[in-house]
């Protein structure tokens, strides 16, 4: 009987060397990398090739990325190495230069989805015979033109050569009514309007409004209104109160009334999870929450102030150099831009409280500027430098503004868009590499009030602050004092 014999299959590939490919960028171009582990069949056969060549700046083998140099590899490396491919193509990994955070994967509390963008068109004061109007601003279109032609909420003047509506609620909700989906409607900064009902239209005509959307209630917002809150104030609590109504849209309404302080808890715990909102944004979240629960459904006996509030990060801000200031405040050649920021600067005002001044705002008898209706709807005075005086009044001389000290080029209040983008213009020619804003001034005045040895409590004053715990966080920044006192290291 024949005994049989055993004899493996021949397996050329399985203890073959391998040889990879990568990606290498250079001057712009694309090469490949080889690399392999020391094999002394794959640096031979390397060597006879004319189309690999040795990179003495990379240390390694490489060849042009095309196709044909791909093809190549495979036919010079054959039953010698296998050319493996999968690290050819692979994405770059970034690494975040301030590391990741993981999140807790919730979207109850993501902003709401935008619709895509529309033709814009802009609605500002008009006065015609007399009659006060609202004129239909936008650059010329032929669609907007046609749209507006046959809309029976708005008529065409040839005089003004625009388009005008009438300032009654009645007309101003037709035409909105008439363009929605098909423009977008903004407001010029001087036009203020006091129906809620149209300030909730404009403000939640970009939402995209799919099955369940949960528009805000009115008399939330009637109320913020009739409660003397800032415009500015009601269009946050607005925005804040219906994310939380339309991250709970499956709920419905009603059950949505009928929350605990649980349900407010878990939505507001999962905005901190995210690791994307500020501290001072979930507390306005919250407070437009529980306005609605306390003030609106009259849920008196739902202990709201149990709602979890995150702790507050001490943050310094950010405060310029004299120097800096000066660097920035000499960077435009404007009259009226570099009055914008000295004021800024030398009164530590805000920007909405820089737009508001009126020509007679400025006592320069008494070397004050008086600002009414600041933040909180407080009136105080503070400081008019003399270098801004000299600034203001060669300003009036050439600019004559009629009833706002600052005003638009077609008339009417400035606006604060207008200041930061002077802001962004002027850092930028200041050749400043830092991350700043027009409030930064602000910042700085006090820091630097602070430094001239001047008492917190002026200070407190000039910025208006209720609480002079806001105005000790300017002792924590500035230098004075600091340079009596000597590092340990330097004892050594």
């Amino acid at each position: 009987m024949t005994s049989l014999v055993f004899v493996p299959m021949p397996q050329p590939y399985q203890s073959a060397p391998v040889l990879y490919l990568n990606t290498l960028e250079h001057e712009g171009r694309q090469f490949i990398r080889l690399w392999y582990k020391p094999d002394h069949r794959i640096t031979k056969r390397l060597k006879e090739s004319d189309f690999i060549k040795y990179s003495k700046t990379y240390k390694c083998f490489v060849t042009h990325k095309t196709p044909k140099a791909i093809e190549l590899l495979h036919g010079h490396f054959m039953g010698v190495a296998l050319v493996d491919v999968r690290y050819l193509n692979r994405p770059k990994r970034l690494r975040p230069a301030l590391g990741a955070v993981v999140t807790s994967g919730s979207h109850q509390s993501e902003p709401l989805e935008k619709l895509p963008d529309l033709p814009i068109v802009r609605l500002q004061p008009l006065e015609h015979e007399g009659k006060a109007l609202l004129q239909i601003s936008f650059p010329y279109s032929e669609r907007i033109y046609r749209l507006l032609k046959c809309c029976s909420s708005c008529r065409w003047l040839a005089g003004p050569r625009c388009f005008v509506v009438g300032t009654s609620s009645a007309e101003l909700h037709q035409l909105l009514d008439d363009v929605q989906g098909q423009l977008q409607v903004w407001l010029a900064g001087t036009l203020k309007i006091n129906d809620m009902a149209i300030m909730r239209w404009l403000w939640e005509q970009t939402y995209k409004k799919g099955p369940g959307y949960l528009t805000c209630p009115l008399p939330y917002l009637e109320k913020l209104f009739l409660l003397n809150y800032s415009l500015s104030t009601i269009r946050t609590y607005h925005s804040l109160l219906l994310r939380f109504l339309n991250g709970h849209k499956e709920q419905g309404l009603e059950q949505i009334n009928a929350f605990t302080v649980d349900e407010i808890n878990v939505y507001h715990r999962q905005m901190v999870q995210a690791g994307t909102y500020s501290y001072s944004f979930v507390n306005q979240s919250i407070n437009a929450v529980k306005f609605y629960f306390h003030r609106i459904l009259g849920r008196h006996t739902m202990n709201l102030s149990q709602v979890e509030r995150p702790g507050r990060a001490d943050r310094l801000p950010t405060v310029l150099s004299r120097q800096e200031v000066s660097k920035i405040l000499s960077a435009t050649e404007n009259l009226k831009h570099r009055c914008l920021l000295q004021l800024l600067y030398s009164g530590g005002l805000r920007i909405g409280e820089v737009i508001n001044l009126k020509l007679t705002d400025v006592q320069s008898e008494r070397n004050l500027v008086l600002i009414r209706g600041g933040k909180g709807k407080k009136d105080r005075t503070t400081l008019l430098s003399q270098k801004l005086l000299e600034s203001l009044r060669a300003y009036y001389r050439k600019y004559n503004p009629g009833v706002w000290l600052f005003e638009g080029q077609n008339g009417g209040q400035y606006t604060t868009d207008s200041i930061r983008n002077v802001f962004r213009d002027c850092l930028k020619k200041s050749g400043l590499q830092k991350k700043v804003t027009p409030h930064t001034l602000r910042h700085s005045f006090a820091t630097h009030l602070l430094e001239q040895g001047t008492n917190l409590r002026y200070i407190q004053s000039l910025l208006g602050h209720k609480s002079s715990k806001t105005t000790e966080i300017y002792t924590h920044i500035t230098s004075h004092g600091l340079e009596s006192v000597v590092s340990p290291l330097d004892n050594l």
